[in-house]
């Protein structure tokens, strides 16, 4: 195995950065984008909002499936013609979902996209932490972070003015001109470097199998649970069942077998496993804001689809600055107090946005969102980087596959720990604000005679303004207990962080030193 300090460095190493950013954007970015165009799909298809949202969960299933099998895939055809081929079939599956004139289809081209994008995420960070040497490795993975967390943050403002402007398809449609370019470049530019584990004397049947029903499983519950009241649900509890054996049946055959589809045994790696329990809290936060911000600003504020993605623009705004500030900052200062840092910064926000009410307007969302979106880089280029800090070079893309994966599921467990929040204490705020709207309430029964009398003063007969009156106070305590339920939701995401102070010390405090052959991945 060669040494990380005589391999020759990689030629235009920012090229290949901008190269393989551009791709895991686009990937990232189809979690998100299609979600403001599925009220229009429904059109479309004459399918309800239950059948429609299998659009986004088909692209959300095979994109997890090939993003585990990633390092495994790489050992098959080489790392370079899996990143080619995922781009080729990413592009292929986006311009079939555009053309979809079916449901059956666009779930079948949506699932073809998704296995696409599912491999380049993992395999760009594995990229990019080889092209670059231990001194450019935090600003290395601030490119990377910039494709992956802004993506979801710019996907809803984009699929909105997409589908505004030119329609659905074009959500679809956008993805090809961004992507050949890349993908000529990737023909070009990448390469794989002489250590990389190369073929599998067998196929692990068992552990493909385990890992289809034990993660489509997990991703249908998640994805499922809200809409049927979770655990009420008979199909429910049974997915559950089935997720929890075959994960566990796998984590057990993959820890024997010799030539596993999943390495769990590199979760024996301290840095990685701690980066990647914080690593699944942190897409929890990416994610669950993500859905909340915009579901808020539609449903309580009434802003139209396009400006409702516009609310999470601060947020993208600042992450666009802070993160190649973290990436520097990376190379001068212990990585577990930026971490620390990018903590305190996401709680401060979380705690803005926590103590909001229905008169706030957008600019009052403005300085929580910067404050968010300033820690969140802190947090992400820190772990990504301690991540691979001291996994064997050959192992490089199966730990990135690992880590990537515990990010995206904790996405997935925040769009459903989110709707499930909020869903939640709305109705426990308007049992308790409904208890104030009584007879004996002076201030209630003040506010029901001044709109009693505003109504019959605009032509309505009392008994009717009476009963119009009655139900502007029922959806007046409707909003209010959304209101404070969206507020509790962000009181949880911020709670999330404060439980994760103690594990960020036993991260590594720097990046591990160059090492001779067969060691970590300095360069």
């Amino acid at each position: 195995m060669s040494d990380p300090r005589t391999d020759p460095p990689a030629e235009h190493p920012w090229l290949i950065a901008a190269t393989v950013m551009l791709g895991t954007f686009m990937a990232v970015m189809d979690v998100s984008v299609v979600n403001v165009a599925l009220p229009h799909m429904m059109g479309t298809f004459s399918v309800d909002l239950s059948e429609v949202t299998w659009v986004a969960t088909g692209y959300a299933i095979a994109q997890i499936l090939v993003m585990t099998m990633s390092g495994w895939l790489s050992a098959i055809v080489g790392r370079k013609r899996l990143y080619v081929g995922s781009m080729v079939v990413f592009i292929v599956g986006s311009v079939l979902a555009g053309t979809a004139r079916s449901f059956g289809a666009m779930l079948l081209y949506r699932a073809i996209q998704g296995a696409g994008g599912g491999a380049m995420i993992p395999v760009a960070l594995s990229i990019l932490r080889e092209t670059f040497g231990k001194a450019q490795q935090g600003m290395a993975m601030a490119v990377y972070g910039m494709g992956v967390v802004l993506a979801p943050a710019i996907g809803p403002v984009l699929g909105g003015w997409l589908t505004d402007t030119y329609g659905w398809p074009w959500i679809f449609y956008i993805n090809v001109p961004v992507s050949v370019p890349a993908l000529l470049l990737a023909l070009a530019l990448l390469r794989d470097p002489p250590y990389l584990r190369r073929g599998v004397a067998r196929i692990d049947w068992a552990g493909l199998a385990l890992l289809a029903v034990g993660l489509t499983s997990l991703q249908l519950v998640l994805e499922r649970g809200q809409e049927e009241d979770w655990f009420a649900s008979r199909w429910i509890v049974a997915g559950t069942v089935v997720a929890v054996a075959a994960l566990a049946a796998l984590a057990v055959w993959e820890l024997r077998a010799r030539h596993p589809v999943v390495n769990v045994r590199l979760f024996g790696n301290g840095p990685l496993a701690l980066s990647s329990v914080i690593g699944l809290v942190f897409g929890v936060a990416l994610f669950g804001t993500t859905f909340m911000l915009p579901q808020f600003t539609q449903t309580l504020l009434g802003y139209p689809a396009f400006q409702s993605g516009l609310a999470v623009a601060p947020r993208a705004a600042s992450l666009f600055v802070t993160m190649p500030v973290a990436g520097w900052l990376l190379k001068h200062l212990d990585g577990r107090v930026l971490i620390l840092g990018g903590i305190a910064l996401i709680c401060w926000g979380y705690w803005d946005l926590a103590h909001l009410s229905l008169d706030v307007g957008f600019w009052n969302l403005v300085p929580a969102l910067l404050v968010l979106g300033a820690g969140m880089p802190f947090m992400f280029v820190t772990l990504t980087t301690m991540s691979l800090s001291t996994v064997d070079r050959a192992d490089v893309t199966d730990a990135s596959g690992l880590y990537t994966l515990a990010r995206t599921l904790g996405g997935n467990i925040g769009y459903a720990l989110t709707a499930t929040l909020v869903a939640d204490y709305t109705q426990v705020h308007r049992v308790t604000l409904v208890q104030r709207v009584s007879a004996y309430n002076p201030n209630f029964l003040a506010l029901q005679a001044r709109a009693t009398q505003f109504l019959v003063a605009g032509g309505q007969d009392p008994a009717g303004a009476q009963q119009t009156a009655n139900a502007l106070v029922n959806a007046q305590v409707n909003a209010q207990a959304a209101m404070m339920a969206y507020n509790d939701a962000s009181l949880w995401l911020g709670a999330l962080f404060v439980v994760l102070v103690p594990l960020v010390f036993f991260l590594p405090g720097r990046p591990a030193r160059e090492a001779g052959p067969g060691s970590t991945v300095a360069a």
